[in-house]
């Protein structure tokens, strides 16, 4: 069994910047790749980011230029590095991961941008 956890979340301004973790524990091995997706009050879960196996990353189009996804592989941890954040970013954050086939998620973080 995999366990994803996030951390990070909380109340920030208009244009700064938040960090996310996500750390995998449990039977982690053969990540296929880690990833984010997000849901606001009213909408569709959305991805933001995911970043593969050989450290690739992928973004969504309004958030290019402004997240980073990292991963730290020793840790089987996935990092976002949010900056010049806006008032629609705010989500619930969800840690994605496919694992030896198996997709798994985490149980979210809430980051919410006040203008």
């Amino acid at each position: 069994q995999v366990q994803l956890v996030e951390s990070g979340g909380g109340l920030v301004q208009a244009g700064g910047s938040r960090r996310l973790s996500c750390a995998a524990s449990g039977r982690v091995f053969s990540i296929n790749y880690m990833g984010w997706y997000r849901q606001a009050p009213g909408k569709q879960r959305e991805l933001v980011a995911i970043i593969t196996s050989i450290g690739s990353g992928n973004y969504a189009d309004s958030v290019k230029d402004r997240f980073t996804i990292s991963r730290d592989f020793a840790k089987n941890t996935v990092y976002l590095q949010m900056n010049s954040l806006k008032p629609e970013d705010t989500a619930d954050y969800y840690c994605n991961a496919r694992i030896a086939g198996m997709e798994y998620w985490g149980k979210g973080t809430l980051v919410t941008v006040s203008s």
